[in-house]
C-alpha cells in the first residue's frame, strides 16, 4: 500500500515538474505516464505543416534498425512507429551518448529530443546531454535504462 501511494505521488510530482520545465527522464521506462508524451496529433500536425525544431517526448515501437551514420558526428539510427502509425527516424549521437544496446525490431522505446520534419514522417535528434549547456538535454529510455 505504501509503495503504491509513493508510486502515485512520484508520478504526480513528475507531471508537475514537466509543466513549464524541461523534462527530466526518470530512471525506468515504465515510470513515464503516457499523459506526459507529446500528443501524436501534435506530431501529426507538425508533419502535415512541415514544422520543425520543437521538443517532443515520444513512445514508439522499433520497426527497423539502420546502419550508423558515420558522416561527421556518429549517429545510431533506427525507425519507430507511433501509436498513430506515423514513423520517426531516431538519430542518437553516439559521439556524445552511449549506444542504445539490445535494440531489436518490436522493441518499445521512449525518446525525448527535437523533432525535425522530413517527407517520411520526421526525425528526432538531440537525444543526449548538451555538452555546452545551451540546449535542452534529450534522452532515450529503453529496457529500464536511460541513454543520454
Amino acid at each position: 500500500m505504501v509503495i503504491d501511494i509513493c508510486r502515485v505521488f512520484s508520478s504526480f510530482i513528475f507531471c508537475i515538474l514537466i509543466s513549464g520545465c524541461s523534462l527530466t527522464a526518470p530512471e525506468k521506462s515504465d515510470d513515464i505516464p503516457d499523459s506526459t508524451l507529446t500528443p501524436v496529433s501534435e506530431i501529426e500536425k507538425a508533419f502535415q505543416n512541415q514544422r520543425s525544431n520543437f521538443s517532443v517526448t515520444v513512445k514508439g515501437t522499433v520497426t527497423r534498425i539502420l546502419s550508423d551514420d558515420n558522416s561527421g558526428d556518429r549517429h545510431q539510427r533506427f525507425i519507430i512507429k507511433l501509436s498513430n502509425k506515423q514513423t520517426l527516424l531516431i538519430a542518437h549521437n553516439i559521439d556524445i551518448a552511449p549506444r542504445v544496446s539490445g535494440l531489436s525490431v518490436e522493441s518499445v522505446v521512449y525518446a525525448h529530443g527535437d523533432y525535425v520534419w522530413n517527407d517520411e514522417g520526421g526525425l528526432v535528434h538531440w537525444t543526449h546531454l548538451d555538452p555546452d549547456g545551451s540546449h535542452e538535454d534529450g534522452w532515450i529510455l529503453f529496457n529500464g535504462k536511460k541513454y543520454q
